[in-house]
């Protein structure tokens, strides 16, 4: 069987058990979509039988169908005995993620949910369903990403606006339920979390488009998806923040100091802030996968300077929070506090949160909650003061 759609990424597969029968799952933008497709029965294959041709018809049998789902992104798919009635895991903006049973069409819940997403519904947060935007890049390149208004904001409103940017580099922003984007909608801050290139789910050009020395065009589309949320009418251009985890922490301290001039505040999480002094403390498995990113640590030692905030320390403006798990190991905790320290000297006013019994990832429930409101304090009160 051959699949392959020009707008979509296959994300999921799941062969039911009669091997006639496919359950797909597509990534088109960010969004799933699913369908249920019946595969040919093996034919008998002939001397001289060229399999590179495709079917005739272009598809296996020409009997796909597409499954409606209630929320917008699928992340786990399990055939069933019935062919036409998968299971399969929910996630989306406005509803608890949940398992979904699908027989013909119709949408039958088994639910189950996070402690942090009951948290965010149990407060009474009303859930904000994002629209899609599409930033251009400064050399032509289309970009992606979610954007989330503030409950009862006038459509016509220029609004306080926090830029997150996600992980990996490789990761891909989605529409799912986030208790972080609703702790800061609630504060009246609307959020755009954009897909700088590096980013999945847009091909793979795009995924590469950030290594070596394009990671400097990845640090010039943060200010291009400021820039486009502005000209759109949809955030102030005096009141934008800039946040993120993991390499988007790294993300926010470098946007803070090639563009000083653009975000009031920046709250990195995790981040790096060091390239050479990174590559020294992390883990040798990571340190050997980052290397094909960013560059290899001795022999590409001036680009590895060149890149790293600390090395433009001096260009830094605003005030910043950093947030760090004490026991990270992927990302050590020294990197947020020579990046804090280096502000402080320069009299700007700088903070690092450390999360206790935490590593590169938050596991504990009422860490995360002093995480988010942490930064939305942070963020709330450098946006909305004069």
């Amino acid at each position: 069987m051959a699949a392959g759609r020009p707008d979509c990424d296959l994300e999921l597969l799941g062969l039911h058990r009669d091997g006639q029968h496919a359950v797909l799952s597509w990534n088109r933008h960010g969004v799933s979509d699913l369908e249920i497709t019946a595969l040919p029965a093996p034919a008998p294959l002939e001397i001289g039988t060229d399999l590179r041709e495709p079917p005739a018809d272009g598809s296996p049998d020409g009997t796909s169908r597409g499954v409606p789902l209630p929320h917008e992104v699928v992340t786990r798919v399990v055939p069933t005995a019935d062919p036409d009635g998968p299971v399969v895991a929910l996630s989306g903006s406005r509803r608890r993620p949940g398992v979904w049973w699908l027989p013909h069409g119709t949408a039958l819940r088994t639910p189950w949910s996070s402690r942090d997403q009951d948290a965010v519904l149990a407060a009474g947060h009303p859930p904000v369903r994002p629209f899609p935007l599409h930033p251009t890049a400064r050399d032509g390149l289309s970009l992606g990403g979610w954007y989330y208004r503030a409950p009862g904001r006038s459509p016509d409103e220029a609004a306080p606006c926090v830029l997150h940017l996600h992980g990996g580099p490789e990761e891909q922003e989605r529409p799912v339920l986030q208790p972080l984007y609703h702790e800061l909608l609630e504060r009246g801050l609307d959020v755009f979390a954009p897909d700088v290139r590096g980013s999945s789910g847009h091909g793979r050009s795009f995924v590469d488009a950030d290594l070596g020395t394009g990671r400097f065009a990845a640090i010039e589309d943060v200010a291009d998806c400021a820039a486009h949320v502005v000209v759109a009418g949809l955030a102030d251009p005096q009141r934008l923040a800039v946040m993120g985890r993991s390499y988007g922490g790294y993300l926010t301290m470098a946007s803070l100091v090639w563009h000083p001039e653009l975000f009031r505040t920046g709250v990195a999480v995790c981040g790096m802030s060091d390239l050479s002094t990174f590559f020294v403390g992390t883990e040798p498995w990571i340190a050997e996968s980052a290397a094909h990113k960013y560059g290899h640590p001795e022999r590409d030692a001036d680009l590895l300077r060149a890149l790293s905030p600390m090395s433009r320390i001096d260009a830094l403006r605003v005030p910043v929070l950093a947030v760090h798990g004490e026991h990270d190991t992927n990302v050590p905790v020294g990197e947020s506090r020579q990046f804090v320290r280096a502000a402080r000297e320069r009299g700007l006013d700088a903070e690092l949160l450390m999360l206790r019994e935490e590593g590169h990832d938050f596991r504990r429930a009422d860490n995360r909650r002093l995480f988010r409101r942490t930064a939305a304090d942070w963020i709330q009160r450098h946006l909305t003061t004069t």
